[in-house]
């Protein structure tokens, strides 16, 4: 019997939460089938493409999966976790935002993924009830310690 050891790739990714420009007391999120094939709503993100900084993904990100369009206010943190994807052994880096909405309406046709199942504005006081991963509540502590 042959074992299979898993090979190692390193993605980046950024995104990050983005205040509504009506009421600041809500933030956009989008929901997506985990794994488990279930859904979970999280903060928008996604790959770095060529050329991009960190920001200018985010950016790019919020409004392909929100729809709205979005200026960075300050950089919140990074999130650095592995998982494994068949034999893939997968070091993540996610680089998160505070964003604020400049413009758009919240809709999720843009994504070119198809990965967004809907998207929603939240209340952010509700936020680490609604969240489905640990490390998004620490971004949005941090959110809130920025914020003021």
């Amino acid at each position: 019997m042959k074992i299979v050891r898993p090979f190692i790739v390193t993605e980046v990714s950024a995104g990050g939460l983005v205040i509504s420009s009506h009421d600041p007391s809500l933030v956009a999120l989008i929901s997506h089938r985990n794994r488990g094939g279930g859904a979970d709503w999280c903060l928008p993100k996604g790959h770095i493409e060529h050329g991009e900084t960190t920001a200018e993904t985010a950016v790019r990100e919020v409004y392909e999966e929100t729809g709205l369009e979005a200026e960075v206010i300050s950089k919140i943190g990074e999130i650095k976790y592995t998982f494994r994807l068949g034999p893939k052994r997968i070091r993540k880096t996610v680089h998160h935002y505070l964003l604020k909405q400049v413009g758009g309406n919240l809709n999720h046709h843009g994504d070119p993924t198809g990965e967004v199942l809907a998207v929603k504005w939240f209340a952010m006081h509700e936020l680490h009830d609604i969240l489905a991963h640990e490390n998004e509540k620490k971004m949005v502590t941090l959110a809130w310690e920025i914020l003021g």
